[in-house]
């Protein structure tokens, strides 16, 4: 599943990426980092790897941010291998603890996975966002399926708990518990929606509906359901804190289904109603829904009816209308109706409902006041009082009575009993919880009876339980302990089925387990709250109370303390807030409970005046409602009770009342034996934070969750167990490795393997199990046999590498070897040539030997024939051959074919192999490329070395240009005021070409503009013509909106009415408060303004220290920047050092490699020639100087690197004092450019007038050469321009033409439309012909219209009297702020005494810090000892768990010595068998070897006996030829001699006979014998070799048995140490514990003493917070007075500066103008200011334009999205005018359905008139057919009716969505005209400042002139000063000549004269200096 290449969008959210997972780099960083789980006050725990450890403490290294922190041994837990991340089962998990839990939880919901399972459990977290998960199409995903086949979902476990019930026909529940806002309700609605879609009945079912009228009056059963759930939200539900759709009860909605499994009812139970929510609730909370629904939904007469007023006029509605995001109250007022119409309530129960909540608000603004001289109440004002009786039916003065002065009986008597303010409050309030109550159950009781209708019999149901969590609140009160007992009940469910499965499963697997029942943990809360007696519980002790009379809380308090002080789960909490407080220690933590108000809580009691009333009331609903009244707790219980109690109660009948404990102890008890009697399923719902936040979560709330939800206690049962299972074949996979040689090769059962694989692992019997079909371990076995395997995988890794790395060398070192061969046998060879070589005999044989073949010519012939021959045949053979290969070749043929076909497939493969060659060679690439980006920034990084020291050099060099500087400035004046002439001309003709440009440029535009305006003309023309046509075709659908607009207008009109009544009532108290509220500031503002000045102070010197710090922390910033560039630049440097270094040391090894391998051959070539001794002394001596060589060139090296080091540092330190050098250089360059420049400015004013009269010439210049190219590419443009006007005026007359034609079209167009709109208006008049009647009442409605505006006019008028009034206010309060200024002076005065006051705070302040610490110091050390207690709680059972495993141990161990002992039997059982085998075997070989001998004496016997025989028949013979020879008496004896011969004969036959037998088996006795020597020799042999192995195996075994032996003696050893050291450990924990607790308490002493303090000065704090507080406000308002006052400040100060500037320069210009000297400098001076104020101006304006075209822009872009939105707007109309046109299509043909229905009900019903008529008697039976069939028409005609209604509504949201699109379209039409007006103001505003700049250019060409003109003067002055200054020299001289004496004639003085008369003349400007001076000449 989760291996598809993509996943879609809803299979995100589900299916786990397990790429991750498998990844081996996430496996190998956990193994080689150790992780472990540290915690954490923000993630709740973080990953860590352990360093180092020092007893208790790990010095720990956190893998985020790599910080070290020292953590305690306990508090580190242990982390899982990435195997397990994100696992769907954390039971699956092999580390199970908190850590691992959360993090997991994590992991999951921020990969968007919400659904994890925890064995039983399915863990949902709340996503705070819709996801795509709960579709049809997931649905059908999880129909069917296993909860292992699919991930985890609620759909999953539905499924499962519908499968389980349909198979094992057992009962099952879905328990849903969480906090408020985790998702319980959610995922209720959707088990319940999958239920519906999966069992429906009316799927399968539609031919038995058709058989059943009637069975579902209402709709569907599914529908009715599903339709349940709104009801009881907007009954049940309210908005909290933590949820906007909190449920406030807890529900057991029981499903029915039949045998087919199809749903055939259902049931809804409820728990713990929140009653009191509909009197009080928090600010931004709501009482329950139907409140806020009926004031907002309910309109008209049934408004009237019900007497509603608006949300404000309530006190029950606490906050007013708080109103939810994304939901409508009318709208949902309008589903809850639909709900309830559905479920089949009618419109009278309905009203009734109404009125009952109607009622309860109405009882909240009941008011009743003390009287003066008593404490008896009164009611002023009772028409709240009215309404309520009026909404119930019953009499004004009987309730007000029943009230205030209820009729109690007190013995026999009754009596009237005034009742206080207090008391009637109270009974008002219980009276509206006990109506809401009632009603609720009135409620739930006819949602049932509409759910369980149906005849169908249910076969099994499935049960879902949405209720509360486990809630721990600061003070937490009866409702908690309810919610809570409820938990531990439910906690106590899943203990017991979860280990019952458990176990079972064990069962199952046939492992030994001894059972344990965990739900007995949970026993002794259990009864401590609920145990009836022998001691009662919590609550029969509740129920005890409230029978005796004068019993309070704290009496109750007090028994429970007495009772059940020794109890193991009861405290006393440590800190008493109050008397009525008690601690219960519940399986999620321990919870502190207040039990005030619990008496009345419990009793709940009433006025039983005012619930007889009810009862008698008018409204049957509301009788109906209060039918039980005589169960009511009443008035003369409340009678019976002290004054310090208020309302409990008293003894009463038996029977009479129950308590709401005895209740909701009863209604529990039923729960849990119903969910006992099913088969339960467990989801726990989760917020992830408090902030309603998606993809954020709040690690230490969830983990408080999981404590509340039994997640954690779920897995403590785990941890019991063996939680971690896996599969015989996934074990063996994974683990195999393991134990490798442990399973033999070939086939094995998975089971024996296993077991095999652990006995070779050596486990702890006691940490795992073997099933049947899995193997179970526990906790953290599957770790370590994870990290195991890792160790295993890394030596075998290791392994291969060094035999492949072994390999290599073998095979280079054979290489070696074969070189060395091969150089050998040249060397031997060259060495015999060399000795041959000058031999003679060699030389002559090498001659003779070619010269040898002439004598071998006919050998050869006769050869040659013999090879001719073979030829021959050969060709023979080869044509023979041929065949047989022709027939191999046919054979090879078929062969290549399929091998062709293999290369084919070969092919693919090699091009697969191709394909991953390429990517790889990308990748190389790639790598290359990074590789060269790396050197490229080597290179850089170079170049910048070299840059800088360039820069170094310019540094020098700049001094050198700065004094040449000096000298071009002089060459290049003289060069400039010869290029200035020619410029100036240049300059002239330029500007008159400019001005003649400007003029075309300037006509260009104004007909640019007016074709502009001509095609803007025409365009608005044809856009005009567009609109009315489209508004002729808009009209007729205004008139028709026109009828729904007037009666939305009058409804509005109506509610505005009333809302400004509202408005003028909220204006009159707004005043009241006003005024008040005028009155509580002025006296804050007095105390305020005294602590102003003060905190102002602060601020200042704050501001000031902060301004100072800043400057400090961007100095300190830059200085870090450079020192990071430099230490950046050295470690480049340092790198490129070490690589080199590295390259050296390389090259180094291999010259030593090369030597080394020189130095082997040549030992190798080493012979005992002399030659050889020569080369190898040479090769020494090289050998010697290549060692020289090298140690010179390491020497030489390691000399180089040190130089480089010391190069590197020395350039480090040189680049650093360059730098400070540089920066010293700088700075006394910077001095002395300072002093040259005054001494310049001093000495040298001439040469400064000069270079800045060259430096205006050169901007001159450069500006001219500027106008010019701007000239120039104006001139471009404007040709452009020109060329770009005459295309656009052709366009605009094609333009023209084409509009032209489309206006005659249009009005050809109009003209058609004329005509249609006639025959429009025809139709029109027709329609409005038929609709002359809603046309009246239209008139009608306007004249109501008419009537509501004057009524609103009039109310208009009363609002502007009110506004009048409210600026009397605002006068008024102008006149309280003057004196408010008065009052400001006095605060003055108080702001001493305040100064004192914060001393005084400031030393409290110290006091409570230094109380804090120590508190802190306290809470830590008493933090730490509960910490060391709980480690020393959990070492004494990790000490108790060891020494049972020592125990398991020691048994195995004796075990195992038995074990050895029966191994030793049997090994000696095997000896003596071995022995006797021996034995048995040598007496064998002994009786053989005797029957052998017996056998040859038998032999040697046969064998004498033969010889006797032989010798005895020799003698017969011998007497026989003698007795032949005798002759005597033959003829009596022939015949007895013939017998004796034949018996003779015979004997003697036999007698053969038997000896070839005994031969015969003397050979088979020898051979026999043979054998038996050879077979024996041969056991021997064996034998002797067996017993030789077995005793070598038997002293194996008996050593490896010694060793186990002294091994287990030592672990003994250890053991029996161990136990000591571990009864001393205890002896000392117990000691220590004793101590610890000893500390505890007096820690706790000093605890309780330090929080009595600390509640002293928090009190103190908050007084202190609050006056800051105001404080802080009070100085907010000041400060920003202040900044405003800075702001005036700064720009007066800035103009202040200006001023003074002007006045400098003004002071300036009159010094300058005294000096005559310098006026033509200044002129110029000023000519050059304001040319660049200009210069300055003209950039301002361009910038002020570039920021106007920007605007433009963006508001051109403005109008392009606003036309888009125009667009879409208009799609989306033109969409909505389509459904509108379908839906109307649709309403069209469903009211022809529906005539035709009822023409079709007519004609039957005629059919049935007629048939009756006719045979009434006969046909009954087809009559009530008939009936039936109408009576389904029928129905099916209402269903149609309601389908009617329905359209019709969705036809009316349509109309109202379309209007409220027509008005946002209007809007948005608006917003573009309001655009566009912004945009031609724009316009206008460009247009402005585009003339001012044309002014502005044209004021500062004007200037420019006048400048030309000056400097004309200028320049023509200067040269006359010149001529004049040349003419003055030359007569200075002259004039010194004619003093001499040889020329001082007259005629030489006449001369003069005359010559001084023309100078005089000609110099008139310098005439009075110069006259005066040759005045004096003349005289003389």
């Amino acid at each position: 599943m989760a291996n598809k290449k993509q996943m879609t969008e809803d299979e995100k959210f589900l299916f786990l990426d397990k790429d991750f997972i498998n990844s081996p780099m996430a496996q190998a960083d956990w193994s080689a980092k150790k992780l472990v789980w540290v915690p954490s006050e923000k993630n709740g725990f973080e990953a860590a790897s352990v360093k180092e450890e020092h007893g208790d403490e790990c010095l720990v290294e956190l893998a985020d941010n790599g910080k070290k922190v020292t953590v305690n041994k306990d508090d580190i837990q242990k982390m899982n291998p990435p195997k397990f991340s994100k696992v769907e089962d954390m039971a699956e998990l092999t580390c199970l603890n908190e850590a691992s839990v959360l993090h997991n939880i994590r992991e999951r919901y921020f990969s968007g996975l919400i659904y994890t399972y925890s064995g039983l459990f399915c863990v949902v977290v709340n996503p705070y966002k819709m996801l795509p998960i709960y579709s049809e199409k997931i649905i059908e995903m999880y129909k069917g399926k296993k909860r292992h086949e699919v991930p985890p979902h609620i759909y999953s476990i539905t499924d499962n708990a519908y499968r389980n019930m349909m198979q094992d026909r057992e009962d099952q529940s879905i328990l849903c518990t969480g906090e408020s806002g985790a998702g319980k309700t959610e995922n209720t609605k959707k088990v319940i929606q999958y239920l519906a879609l999966v069992a429906s009945s009316h799927k399968g079912k539609k031919d038995t509906s058709a058989t059943q009228p009637g069975s579902f009056v209402h709709g569907e059963l599914e529908k009715q359901l599903l339709q349940a759930n709104p009801i009881l939200e907007a009954f049940g539900n309210a908005k909290t804190i933590k949820n906007d759709n909190s449920s406030r009860f807890g529900k057991f909605i029981r499903i029915n289904f039949d045998v087919t499994g199809y749903i055939v009812g259902a049931n809804i139970e409820t728990y713990l109603l929140e009653k009191s929510r509909c009197i009080r609730q928090a600010k931004t909370e709501r009482a329950f829904h139907i409140f806020y629904y009926m004031v907002a939904g309910v309109k008209d007469k049934l408004r009237e009816e019900l007497l509603l007023e608006n949300f404000s006029a309530y006190r029950f509605l606490i906050a007013g209308h708080v109103s939810i995001s994304g939901q409508q109250d009318d709208e949902m007022y309008e589903e809850t109706m639909e709900a309830m119409n559905i479920m089949g309530i009618t419109e009278e129960e309905r009203t009734g409902i109404l009125k009952v909540c109607s009622t309860v608000l109405q009882l909240g603004n009941i008011e009743f006041k003390k009287e003066r001289n008593q404490e008896q109440a009164t009611m002023p004002d009772n028409t709240a009082a009215q309404k309520v009786c009026h909404l119930q039916g019953i009499n004004v003065v009987d309730f007000t009575r029943a009230i205030l002065t209820p009729r109690i009986k007190v013995g026999r008597e009754v009596v009237q009993k005034a009742q206080t303010k207090e008391q009637a409050d109270f009974a008002i309030e219980a009276l509206a919880k006990a109506m809401y109550e009632r009603l609720f159950r009135w409620l739930l009781a006819r949602v049932n009876k509409a759910l369980d209708k149906t005849k169908r019999q249910g076969a099994s149901f499935l049960g879902i339980l949405d209720i509360a969590g486990f809630e721990i609140f600061e003070d937490n009160s009866f409702e908690q302990l309810c919610i809570n007992y409820t938990n531990e009940r439910l906690q106590q469910l899943f203990n017991h089925t979860m280990f019952v499965l458990e176990q079972e499963e064990y069962q199952r697997e046939g492992i030994e387990w001894s059972f344990i029942d965990f739900g007995l943990d949970l026993q002794p809360c259990i009864e401590l709250i609920e145990r009836p007696n022998n001691p009662p519980g919590i609550l029969a002790l509740l129920d005890e109370e409230c029978w005796f009379p004068k019993a309070t809380d704290i009496s109750f308090v007090e028994k429970l303390m007495n009772t059940q002080a020794s109890h193991i789960k009861f405290s006393k909490p440590k800190q008493l807030k109050s008397k009525t407080e008690f601690s219960v220690h519940h399986y999620a933590g321990k919870v502190d409970y207040n039990a005030d108000n619990w008496l009345t809580k419990n009793m709940d009691p009433l006025n039983d005046n005012v619930i007889a009333l009810l009862n008698s009331s008018s409204n049957t609903f509301i009788q109906d409602l209060w039918k039980d009244a005589d169960r009511v707790v009443g008035l003369e219980t409340m009678a019976k009770m002290s004054d310090s109690s208020m309302p409990s109660g008293s003894k009463t009948k038996k029977g009479m009342f129950r308590t709401v404990g005895q209740l909701y102890k009863e209604s529990l008890a039923k729960l849990m034996t119903t969910l006992h009697n099913t088969q339960p399923n467990f989801v726990r719902c989760i917020i992830p934070n408090h902030e309603k936040r998606a993809g954020k979560l709040d690690a230490n709330l969830v983990l408080d969750q999981l404590k509340c939800n039994g997640v954690l206690e779920g897995i403590r049962i785990c941890r019991q167990g063996f939680p971690n299972r896996i599969l015989f074949q996934e074990f063996r996979q994974r683990y195999e490795i393991l134990a490798a040689s442990a399973i033999p090769k070939g086939f094995m059962d998975g089971k024996q393997a296993c077991g095999l694989m652990i006995k070779h692992l050596d486990l702890d019997p006691n940490l795992y199990r073997i099933g049947q079909s899995k193997i179970f371990f526990r906790t953290g076995v599957l770790a370590q046999l994870e990290e195991e395997r890792d160790l295993k995988i890394t030596v075998v890794i290791i392994a291969f590498q060094s035999q492949a790395r072994g390999f290599l060398a073998r095979k280079a070192f054979a290489k070696r070897q074969q070189q060395l061969m091969a150089m050998k046998v040249i060397q031997r060879n060259c060495a015999a040539y060399l000795k041959l070589r000058n031999w003679q005999w060699w030389r002559l044989f090498t001659k003779v030997k070619p010269l040898l073949q002439v004598t071998r010519q006919e050998e050869e012939m006769g050869l040659k024939d013999e090879e001719l021959q073979k030829a021959k045949e050969s060709a023979v053979k080869y044509e023979s051959e041929l065949k047989e290969i022709t027939l191999k070749q046919t054979i090879i043929m078929e062969e290549r074919n399929a091998l062709q076909e293999q290369l084919q497939a070969e092919t693919e493969l090699y091009a697969e192999a191709e394909e991953m060659r390429v990517r790889l060679a990308a990748k190389k690439q790639e790598l290359e490329e990074i590789l060269h980006e790396m050197e490229a920034r080597l290179e850089e990084e170079e170049d910048r070395a070299q840059a800088l020291q360039v820069d170094k050099k310019k540094m020098q060099q700049q001094m050198q240009d700065l004094e040449e500087h000096l000298e071009e400035e002089e060459d290049a004046r003289q060069k400039l005021q010869l290029e200035k002439v020619a410029c100036e001309g240049k300059i002239k003709k330029l500007e008159d070409d400019v001005l003649v440009m400007e003029d075309h440029n300037t006509k260009l535009l104004k007909e640019r503009k007016l074709m502009e305006e001509r095609l803007a003309d025409f365009s608005s023309n044809l856009a005009e013509e567009e609109e009315k046509s489209k508004n002729l075709t808009k009209l007729k659908n205004k008139h028709e909106s026109m009828i729904s607009e007037l009666e939305v207008r009058l409804k509005k009109e109506e509610k505005g009415r009333q809302e400004l009544d509202k408005a003028k009532r909220k204006l009159e108290a707004e005043s009241n408060d006003l005024q008040e509220q005028i009155a509580d500031l002025l006296a804050q503002i007095a105390e305020l303004k005294a602590q102003l000045a003060k905190k102002e102070e602060e601020l200042q010197a704050a501001l000031a220290r902060l301004e100072d710090e800043m400057a400090q922390k961007n100095n300190a910033l830059k200085k870090i920047r450079e020192l990071e560039g430099h230490i950046s630049d050295l470690q480049e440097d340092l790198d490129s050092e070490r690589q080199a270094r590295n390259k050296t040391e390389k090259a180094r090894r291999d010259l030593g490699e090369e030597l080394e391998a020189l130095k082997s051959e040549l030992e190798d070539t080493l012979d005992s020639t002399a030659t050889q001794q020569e080369l190898r002394a040479k090769r020494e001596q090289e050998v010697t100087l290549l060692k020289k060589a090298m140690d010179d060139e390491g020497q030489t090296h390691e000399a180089q690197v040190q130089e480089m080091r010391q190069k590197h540092t020395q350039a480090v330190e040189e680049l650093t004092e360059q730098l400070e050098q540089s920066k010293r250089v700088k700075s006394n360059l910077d001095k002395a450019k300072q002093a040259l420049e005054k001494e310049t400015s001093e000495l040298t004013v001439e040469v400064r007038s000069l270079t800045t009269a060259k430096q205006d010439v050169e901007n001159k210049k450069r500006k001219v050469e500027g106008q010019l190219n701007e000239l120039q590419a104006r001139f471009t443009d404007s040709e452009k321009q020109k060329g770009e006007l005459g295309e656009r005026c052709s366009k605009i007359t094609i333009e023209l033409e084409s509009v032209t034609n489309l206006l005659n079209e249009a009005e050809g167009k109009n003209i058609k439309l004329s005509k249609d709109v006639s025959t429009l208006s025809a139709q029109v008049q027709d329609t409005q012909e038929l609709l002359a009647e809603e046309t009246r009442q239209k008139l009608q409605f306007s004249t109501k219209l008419r009537q509501m505006e004057d009524d609103r006019n009039s109310l208009q008028e009363q609002l502007e009297e009110e506004v009048e009034a409210k600026r009397n206010v605002e006068r008024h309060v102008s006149t309280l702020n003057i004196q408010l200024s008065d009052s400001k002076k006095k605060l003055e005065e108080m702001a001493g005494n305040n100064e004192l006051l914060e001393e005084s705070k400031k030393r409290l302040q110290r006091d409570l810090e230094a109380s804090n610490t120590q508190f802190e110091e306290k809470a830590s050390a008493y933090d730490k000892l509960e910490k060391t207690k709980n480690r020393l709680q959990q070492e004494l059972e990790d000490i108790l768990m060891d020494l049972d495993n020592q125990r398991t141990i020691v048994s195995n161990l004796e075990k195992k010595q038995k074990k050895f002992d029966q191994m030793l039997a049997e090994e000696k059982t095997i000896s003596s068998k071995y022995a006797d085998e021996r034995d048995r075997a040598e007496a064998e070989a002994r009786e053989k070897e005797t029957k052998a001998l017996s056998l040859a004496r038998a032999l040697e016997e046969a064998q004498d006996s033969r010889e006797e025989l032989e010798r005895a028949n020799k003698s017969l013979r011998t007497e026989m030829e003698d007795l032949v020879s005798s002759k005597d008496d033959v003829g009596k004896s022939v015949h007895e001699l013939e017998k004796g011969k034949r018996g003779l004969e015979a004997q003697v036959e036999e007698m053969k006979t038997q000896l070839e037998e005994l031969e015969d088996e003397l050979q088979a006795a020898e051979d026999a014998k043979l054998r038996l020597e050879v077979n024996m020799q041969a056991l021997k042999a064996q034998f002797e070799r067996d017993l030789v192995g077995r005793d070598e195996m038997g002293e194996e075994k008996k050593r490896q048995l010694i060793k186990q032996v002294r091994e287990l003696e030592t672990e003994l050893e250890d053991e029996r140490k161990q136990r000591a050291t571990a009864a001393a450990a205890k002896k000392k924990l117990e000691g220590d514990m004793k101590d610890l607790e000893g500390q505890i308490e007096m820690s706790n002493k000093g605890r309780d003493e330090a929080i009595k303090q600390l509640r002293k000065i928090q009190a103190q704090m908050k007084d202190f917070q609050r006056e800051l507080e105001d404080a802080r406000a009070a100085r907010e308002e000041v400060l920003g007075t202040a900044k405003e006052s800075e702001r005036k400040a700064k720009s007066l100060e800035a103009e202040l500066m200006q001023i003074q500037e002007e006045l400098a320069a003004a002071e300036r210009a009159r010094k300058q103008a005294e000096s005559e000297r310098d006026e033509l400098a200044d002129e110029l001076a000023s000519n050059t200011s304001g040319k660049s104020a200009l210069s300055d101006e003209k950039r301002r304006l361009e910038a002020k334009i570039s920021q106007l075209e920007e605007e433009l822009e963006e508001e051109s872009s403005n109008m392009e999205i606003l036309n888009d939105r125009l667009r879409k707007s208009t799609q989306q109309v033109d969409q909505l005018n389509n459904e509108l046109q379908t839906e109307r299509t649709t309403s069209q043909k469903n009211e022809s359905a529906r005539q035709q229905m009822e023409r079709q009900n007519k004609d039957l019903k005629a059919k049935l008139q007629e048939m009756e008529n006719q045979v009434k008697s006969k046909f009954k039976s087809s009559i009530t057919a008939l009936e039936a069939k109408v009576a389904q028409l029928e129905e099916q005609v209402e269903q149609e009716s309601r389908d009617k209604q329905a359209v019709a509504k969705g036809l009316r949201q349509k109309d109202k969505k379309m209007k409220d699109l027509m008005i946002q379209v209007e809007d948005e039409r608006k917003q573009a005209e309001q655009y566009k007006e912004q945009a031609e103001k724009g316009n206008t505003r460009m247009k402005q400042l585009k003339r001012q700049l044309e002014e502005s250019e044209e004021e500062s060409q004007r200037i420019t002139a006048a400048r030309r003109k000056l400097q004309r003067e200028l320049d023509e002055s200067t040269e006359a000063n010149d001529a004049m200054s040349r003419e003055v020299n030359s007569l200075k001289s002259k004039l010194r000549r004619g003093t001499e004496p040889s020329f001082s004639s007259a005629p030489r003085r006449v001369g003069g004269s005359a010559r001084r008369g023309v100078i005089d003349d000609a110099s008139e400007e310098d005439g009075d200096s110069q006259g005066d001076y040759n005045g004096t000449k003349s005289v003389e």
